[in-house]
């Protein structure tokens, strides 16, 4: 089978990973269970850092927290000494207790309310990444009361979308995101900005997709972007001292993925911008990228306990388990694809097809379809692979269940990092109508 990371089987012919004996851990803390490879991570993190030092170019590479946001997560980061985005008062302060500089967030969202900027500029955070002119003028209402100035990237369209090996030239106007770099939005938006002392722009920011295999998407995108930056820099004197060329790097999920190395996309998308700076004259900018998902989606595994089964003769088999959208919504909202094995003998060879339920009450919980596994019986642990990106941060509490834990695991160790919510938690903030009887 295609292990992920520090994933192995020991000899007790039991999955592990980063040294640990899953079965143990499903013992130990309970299923369902979210355990992350943090050497992985760790691997991840450096591929594009010490990529951008090799090539000699001024960066930041920062995590996009959306993708899986805890303290200790947080910490993770700050220790391989990168930057970070965050789209919430939530996530920024989950950033601060974490003990992470705030010089180095970065803060993103469409609709940011007057408490998040306050609260982002009390914290002294390293840049807004502006996303509207409702949020431009607001910003800088904020700034004049304070008598405060702070640093700003404005957020492009650039006619550019790319998803896993497909990227589509677009108009790119009707999104929720962004200034539209066609229409004259973005060129009004750096007018504005540009004309407000309390803000200084430090240059432009694109996102154009998620789980995208190739380089050719951010490429066009750096070059509808640059030659925008040509004409500002005559027309408005302007010079851009950072592209952030955004996220969306895509990772493995089953065989039919095909990634390619975190150091293949830097090297590809410094070459392209090296090459468009010089034709126009330009001075080399920093480079600013966001990868959320390609740091923690592979190096997350949800354990599951198998419980019932239901045959369905000539069509189907159904395996069910203790979680399911509570835990991993992407494949009701997404039809995402995982593969899974059953973890007490991850080496077996599948002997049957079965499609995995969840425990929630909804006919469309269903976490994997026709799943080749080995015969699976209750109290098997089924891992199932890639669940480290918007697994536990999509969460959430449907038929009041609790949510999972998520363990660190490296080096031979577990170190739990999120308890699991008690019972005692879902009800944490009800009021009732009347004393209980």
């Amino acid at each position: 089978m295609h292990y992920y990371g520090t994933s192995s089987t020991n000899e007790a012919g039991h999955l592990t990973i980063g040294g640990v004996d899953t079965i143990e851990l499903a013992k130990k803390y309970g299923t369902p269970l979210y355990v992350y490879d943090v050497a992985l991570i760790r691997e991840r993190a450096r591929g594009f850092k010490e990529t951008f030092e090799e090539l000699g170019v001024t960066s930041q590479v920062a995590y996009a927290s959306k993708a899986f946001s805890s303290i200790a997560m947080i910490q993770i980061i700050e220790e391989e000494g990168l930057s970070l985005d965050v789209v919430s008062g939530g996530e920024l302060y989950t950033a601060i207790q974490a003990g992470f500089n705030p010089e180095k967030i970065h803060f993103h969202g469409n609709n940011k309310s007057r408490e998040e900027i306050e609260m982002a500029l009390d914290y002294g955070i390293g840049c807004f990444v502006v996303d509207n002119f409702y949020e431009l003028d607001l910003l800088t209402g904020i700034c004049r009361e304070r008598g405060a100035k702070t640093s700003i990237l404005l957020r492009v369209t650039p006619g550019i979308e790319a998803h896993t090996h497909d990227y589509i030239l677009t108009g790119q106007e009707d999104s929720k995101f962004g200034f539209d770099l066609q229409n004259g939005q973005a060129e009004k938006a750096l007018k504005t900005a540009l004309n407000n002392q309390e803000l200084e722009v430090l240059g432009l920011h694109c996102h154009i997709g998620s789980q995208i295999f190739e380089t050719t998407g951010f490429k066009k995108a750096a070059q509808k972007m640059i030659q925008k930056l040509s004409l500002w820099n005559k027309e408005y004197k302007f010079t851009s001292r950072v592209l952030n060329l955004g996220g969306g790097f895509g990772i493995r999920y089953t065989k039919e993925d095909t990634p390619i190395p975190p150091s293949a996309y830097v090297k590809d998308i410094i070459s392209e911008v090296k090459a468009l700076m010089s034709e126009e004259s330009l001075a080399m900018p920093e480079i600013w990228i966001e990868p959320g998902r390609s740091l923690v989606g592979d190096a997350g595994t949800t354990l599951y306990s198998v419980g019932s089964s239901k045959d369905v003769p000539d069509i189907r088999k159904y395996l069910a388990v203790d979680g399911g959208m509570s835990d991993n919504i992407r494949p009701a909202l997404y039809d995402a694809r995982y593969e899974a094995v059953i973890a007490n003998r991850p080496e077996a060879e599948a002997e049957e097809t079965v499609s995995i339920a969840g425990k929630c009450c909804e006919s469309g919980d269903m976490l994997i379809w026709d799943l080749p596994i080995a015969k699976a019986e209750a109290g098997d642990i089924l891992a199932v692979f890639c669940t480290g990106a918007y697994g536990y941060a999509m969460a959430n509490n449907y038929n009041r269940i609790t949510r999972p834990a998520v363990v660190f695991v490296e080096d031979g160790s577990a170190k739990i990092v999120v308890k699991r919510e008690t019972f005692e938690d879902l009800i944490r903030h009800d009021l009732p109508l009347y004393a209980h009887r």
